[in-house]
């Protein structure tokens, strides 16, 4: 992937002062440790364009918001930490960040493990496939019916979703570069992700000869899987979360939150509905 860090790579999107480690659960003081240091510590996954590095920078539509919350609440400068997808709330809970920046659905198993901000944003699943896709794939019930391969990110909704669905056929991958050079290679044919994660790496690679298919809202059991994310952090950080949630409304409200986005390919669209919280989809409703 273009620009992007090597595992476990550390950069800053400001200079910024080393933050004092956590235990694997939240305190209940992390608040006033972060204002105090200055400094919070992210982890991202390198996904275009939620969570990534540019230039030697970090970026992306999760990082730019978080480091907009933090400065309103008193924290000046971000550093994140580069790991795989599947490893950002492990390590989340072993202290080696203060909290998850990298546009994490929100889903019950992963409630159980951390705790979630507010809805960030929704979103639609899709498909990275060949140009004209031959195989007519537009979902996953296409998928599971023509029998293709399927690249999904290994730990992604797209991957619970596929195995729900009872698709066998799938292939995992640590990022979005290993996804696209499967494809290239047709060892698979389609690649399930969010739209705008997809249009964006088929922007940073406008000769890979594919496309995306259009955006839709996956079906498990009859219920909508509808892709909403949000900022992850540790469970028992309850006074931190509700500073984020307060100053993560605000941008939503002020039209800042759109601002800020807009350069990553969101929209107005992709504000999150009211009727889209946090609580409802932790509990699976």
């Amino acid at each position: 992937m273009k620009g992007a860090l090597a595992v476990g790579v550390t950069a800053t999107l400001a200079a910024c002062t080393e933050a004092p480690q956590t235990g694997s659960q939240g305190g209940g003081n992390t608040l006033q440790r972060l204002r105090d240091a200055g400094t919070v510590r992210v982890g991202i996954a390198g996904e275009i364009p939620y969570g990534f590095t540019k230039d030697g920078k970090v970026t992306g539509e999760s990082p730019e918001v978080a480091k907009a919350v933090f400065k309103a609440i008193g924290v000046s400068d971000v550093e994140a930490t580069q790991v795989e997808f599947g490893q950002l709330i492990p390590g989340l809970n072993a202290g080696q960040y203060d909290m998850v920046a990298a546009g994490m659905a929100i889903l019950p198993e992963r409630c159980k493990q951390a705790q979630f901000s507010a809805v960030d944003y929704v979103t639609n699943t899709a498909f990275l496939v060949p140009q004209g896709n031959p195989e007519g794939i537009n979902n996953f019930e296409d998928v599971k019916a023509k029998g293709v391969n399927l690249a999904v990110l290994s730990g992604t909704i797209e991957q619970q979703v596929a195995e729900s669905l009872g698709i066998t056929n799938v292939q995992t991958f640590g990022g979005q570069a290993e996804m696209l050079q499967a494809i290239q290679a047709d060892r698979a044919y389609a690649g399930a992700l969010t739209d705008i994660s997809l249009r964006a790496l088929l922007e940073q690679n406008p000769d890979a000869k594919l496309e995306v298919t259009d955006g839709f809202v996956p079906v498990v059991d009859g219920k909508k899987q509808l892709q909403a994310g949000g900022f992850v952090f540790r469970k028992g950080d309850t006074d931190l979360v509700n500073a984020f949630n307060k100053e993560l409304r605000t941008l939503h409200e002020n039209g800042r939150w759109l601002e800020i986005v807009r350069p990553f390919g969101f929209t107005k669209d992709n504000l999150p509905p009211a009727d889209v919280t946090t609580e409802q989809l932790c509990s699976g409703e």
